[in-house]
């Protein structure tokens, strides 16, 4: 692959956790929602189970998000960034091969049997989501140990786009061709959640194998207190620094529309009633497109600068949002994945190399990602809850106007009430990633020049 000619094997090895991770983007964050909404139908309270799926993701997130600053200092004392990786990899990978069990479990014999499995599935999805984001922290961090500041942006996007052609495709393909086959679709999905446990495991190992940290101090007594300590200096130090301020406020909002979008998309279609086979295929073309549209953006960064590109990926997903919010058949959902397909890789890829070129101290890097972990995790609570919040706040007063019930009301009217109420869910989404936009465009364009308009 001439694309990937003139990295160092540290690097191509640092990427392909990208290509390890990103069957869990694909396979738990989309194709699991589904079937948790075919489980919460046999629930006694079935109304609006994208409410429940977003209170589920709120609360991994805020987990990840809370303990995130803490985990990062931890991550830079010398030797153990590799060791707390390794610890969230195996608990992410346990929960995924957990989830292997629930398709061959009843939950259609009875309410309360369904009630379990669900809860059962949710629980294993918060876990295996703590797993993959708390090992991101230290895989960010990494990013200052394997390369150079002025390969940042090259490197990074290039790990999104590897994680899109690999990771993200070829299990979504395999488990589309076993479908198309005629194998049952629990089968299928009990497959595919085993083979996303086996995909993260593996392709972890030449990270594990070559990634070294480079930065960082080694460990004298009494380290541990006056890093946990320090997480209030680093706190000061980012309030005082007013660009890297700046830019993370904008993050935390600009960021939650590509993280809700991601994590709630099928969950949304599901409620309009779309085609399951038809939103996976339009997911597919998502990660196909994925690759040269990371090598897009990794191209044109060099030209015009990763703020220009990052900005750029803004007003595609202001767009998105607005386009989704009345999305109510099967093209306009594959019209959506292509637009996603376009920034999605990216604009992620982009803002964690802008962050790591805003770091003063290499040597705290891990410790600055897991503040720059705790902006991006917060905004992925606030879009899911709100959705949430939004949609079954709507879904119960379109009930008790029809004087309905959980209980009392028909399949289909329930399926009617969780359609439109999912439209005005969006709405939130809609307002967050408009604020970021300003602070964006209107305020860092001020504090910050963009230095990384440059050859790579």
């Amino acid at each position: 692959m001439k694309f990937l000619k003139g990295f160092t094997r540290q690097e191509l090895s640092w990427m392909m956790y990208d290509w390890a991770n990103s069957a869990h983007s694909v396979i738990i964050v989309t194709l699991l929602p589904i079937f948790f909404d075919t489980v919460a139908g046999y629930t006694a309270d079935s109304v609006s189970s994208m409410s429940t799926w977003g209170y589920a993701t709120s609360i991994a997130m805020a987990i990840v998000a809370i303990s995130a600053p803490f985990l990062g200092v931890f991550g830079d004392i010398r030797g153990m960034r590799k060791k707390l990786f390794t610890v969230f990899l195996l608990i992410g990978v346990a929960a995924c091969a957990g989830l292997a069990f629930t398709p061959g479990m009843d939950f259609t014999s009875s309410t309360s049997a369904a009630g379990n499995v669900a809860m059962l599935i949710l629980v294993l999805y918060i876990i295996s989501v703590i797993g993959f984001d708390a090992s991101a922290i230290y895989y960010d961090a990494f990013l200052t140990d394997i390369t150079t500041e002025d390969r940042m942006d090259k490197v990074s996007t290039m790990g999104y786009g590897l994680g899109y052609i690999g990771g993200s495709t070829i299990p979504l393909v395999i488990f589309l061709v076993m479908n198309l086959m005629g194998v049952p679709m629990l089968t299928c999905l009990a497959f595919i959640f085993a083979l996303t446990a086996v995909w993260w495991l593996v392709f972890s190992i030449p990270l594990l194998k070559n990634c070294q940290q480079t930065s960082g101090k080694p460990y004298e007594k009494g380290d541990v207190g006056r890093n946990i300590r320090g997480v209030g200096t680093t706190v000061l130090e980012i309030l005082d620094n007013k660009t890297m301020l700046v830019y993370i406020l904008a993050y935390f909002f600009y960021i939650d529309g590509v993280h809700t979008i991601i994590s709630m998309a099928t969950t949304y279609g599901a409620n309009l009633g779309l085609d399951s086979t038809g939103m996976m295929l339009a997911l597919l073309l998502v990660q196909v497109l994925g690759l040269p549209f990371c090598l897009m953006y990794m191209k044109f960064s060099a030209k015009f600068g990763a703020r220009t590109m990052v900005g750029f990926g803004i007003c595609v997903y202001m767009f998105i949002c607005v386009f989704g919010y009345f999305m109510n058949s099967l093209w306009q959902f594959w019209v959506l994945a292509v637009l996603c397909a376009t920034s999605q890789g990216g604009i992620q890829a982009l803002s964690r190399s802008m962050f790591g070129k805003l770091i003063p101290d290499k040597d705290r890097a891990g410790e600055f990602f897991g503040f720059f972990d705790i902006f991006g995790k917060f905004s992925s609570i606030i879009g899911p809850t709100l959705v949430g919040v939004v949609s079954s706040a709507v879904a119960n007063s379109m009930l008790k106007s029809q004087g309905l019930t959980a209980a009392t009301a028909t399949a289909e009217q329930i399926d009617a009430i969780n359609a439109a109420s999912s439209h005005y869910g969006i709405l939130s989404i809609i307002v967050i990633i408009a604020i970021g936009a300003v602070l964006y465009f209107a305020v860092l364009p001020r504090t910050m020049k963009d230095k990384s308009a440059a050859k790579i």
